[in-house]
């Protein structure tokens, strides 16, 4: 039988509070169990001292491997994104600021170190030829299962290979393919116009809510090696084209640790009692549910991007803001821009699923950015791996 500890105990051998514990929870690093009579939780003791000797681990040789890769020391060099101090900035420019005012396109070309003219011309880009056929094909499906394939058929490999970087034709394609993106997200033909209103002029938006989805596509640009830009990066060492590095990066986005985060929230937030709110969290985490959506290790005070958009959204939707005061209060974690989307989605009541599209369209630019540079830097991403399995014989 697995030896089991109550919240306190498992508080105390960790030696942290029963709300930071919440915490823990909430963003997956422990699992919680109902106890016999069903009244409270219990943790696994085992999971409990695995992470209590993670917590004050050593240097050895695989804990430094394992925690550069979770959260660790940087392992490449990168001129594009640095969080430092709980900020955010794009080449030494403040996100947060740049949202109050910049597009996705002045963002895009701000990180790819080029003329917003040059790589977003006034000319509409091509569809690539299978295209009609396989939006014909997936016609009915929800778009965030049908991106990847949709947007592979709308592109092209050869307007971004490697050998077309010095040509007049390689900008416009960089700047196509967010287009192409967009066009694939909506489930339409290819637009010149700026993304914001495209998207706002297909789900039907005022001109004050394609500003909200302007600051929410610059909010989420880039946000240095997370999983999918580091993608981008392998994928693009390779010598691939940037129209594989993207596809790489909705392939990471796709996973429910990243951009399909947004999903999870959508999940919790339907599942919620409003009339209980506090109490049904507190169940549910005492259940041993996570609360998605909430706390970042880079951000300790709070996600920068999340605050940006919800002062904007938590004074005009009811819902939203106890939501974020019952969490904050259970556990000390704020949002994260995972839930601001989708906060954003239901706001403007935006078809389900623009959560992620919205995240995708924004970090596309990002991962073009991360592939350029990788191209530049001329090295094939190729780490070591620390093997823990048994030796073969001698």
């Amino acid at each position: 039988m697995p030896g089991y500890l109550a919240a306190k105990d498992a508080a105390q051998r960790l030696g942290i509070s029963k709300a930071t514990l919440y915490a823990y929870v909430s963003r997956g690093l422990l699992t919680a169990y109902p106890s016999d009579d069903g009244r409270s939780s219990r943790y696994l003791k085992d999971a409990v001292e695995v992470l209590a000797k993670e917590r004050r681990r050593g240097r050895k040789p695989k804990e430094v491997a394992r925690s550069t890769i979770d959260w660790g020391a940087p392992v490449l060099e990168s001129q594009l994104t640095l969080i430092e101090g709980g900020r955010l900035f794009y080449r030494g420019r403040d996100a947060v600021k740049l949202a109050e005012h910049a597009t996705l396109e002045d963002v895009a070309a701000l990180l790819w170190h080029v003329d917003k003219d040059q790589a977003f011309p006034q000319e509409q880009p091509a569809c690539g030829p299978g295209y009609g056929a396989v939006l014909q094909a997936v016609a009915g499906m929800p778009t965030q299962e049908t991106l990847m394939a949709l947007f592979a058929a709308i592109s092209q490999n050869e307007p971004t290979a490697l050998w077309q970087q010095d040509t007049p034709r390689f900008w416009p394609a960089c700047g196509a393919l967010i287009r192409q993106l967009t066009a694939a997200s909506l489930q339409a033909e290819v637009s010149a116009e700026a993304i914001h209103l495209r998207l706002g002029q297909a789900w039907g938006l005022d001109a004050a809510g394609c500003d909200l989805l302007r600051r929410a596509l610059v909010l989420c640009a880039d946000h240095e090696l997370n999983a999918s830009g580091f993608t981008a990066r392998c994928i693009a060492s390779t010598d691939a084209s940037l129209r594989a590095a993207v596809i790489g990066g909705l392939a990471a986005l796709s996973g429910p640790r990243h951009g399909a985060t947004t999903v999870r929230v959508e999940r919790l937030w339907d599942r919620l009692h409003f009339d209980a709110l506090t109490a049904d969290l507190r169940d549910q985490l005492e259940a041993g549910y996570s609360l998605p959506g909430f706390g970042h290790i880079l951000y300790p005070q709070g996600d920068v991007r999340a605050d940006a958009l919800l002062k904007l959204i938590v004074p005009k939707s009811h819902e939203t803001r106890a939501i974020v005061e019952a969490v904050e209060a259970l556990t000390g974690e704020k949002p994260s821009i995972d839930f601001a989307l989708v906060a954003l989605r239901r706001f403007l009541n935006l078809p389900p699923g623009a959560a992620f599209l919205l995240f995708a369209i924004g970090r596309s630019a990002g991962w073009i950015a991360h592939a350029l540079e990788q191209r530049a830097n001329g090295q094939l991403i190729r780490p070591r791996a620390v093997y823990v399995g048994p030796r073969a014989e001698r």
